[in-house]
């Protein structure tokens, strides 16, 4: 993904920075990260109170499989399909994300 498509993607923010790391990339927002590109895929930050709202919604959370083949939980977890296609369930989405990661401090 492009960072002018990163950028589109969290407009309703205002300004996001845009980082490479880890072979992605990281978006962030007031200087807190926001999302991670890994792979090709925009995965948004959650917490305890936000992921049940993303699994509901059919999301994915981002694991890697850690020593001895353990998988370990990232909080980071995929966009619905349904936002790609609609501004304002995207917007919905990434004020999650931001809101996690303000609690995250």
């Amino acid at each position: 993904m492009d960072n002018t498509d990163i950028e589109e993607m969290f407009q309703s923010l205002g300004p996001v920075t845009i980082k490479c790391m880890f072979g992605g990339k990281g978006v962030y927002h007031m200087g807190r990260i926001i999302a991670v590109e890994v792979r090709d895929e925009m995965l948004l930050k959650a917490d305890d109170v936000s992921a049940p709202e993303f699994e509901a919604a059919g999301a994915r959370r981002w694991f890697y499989e850690g020593k001895k083949g353990k998988p370990v939980n990232m909080p980071y977890w995929s966009i619905p399909e349904d936002a790609f296609d609609d501004p304002d369930i995207m917007a919905h989405w990434v004020r999650l994300a931001y809101q996690a990661a303000l609690r995250a401090e």
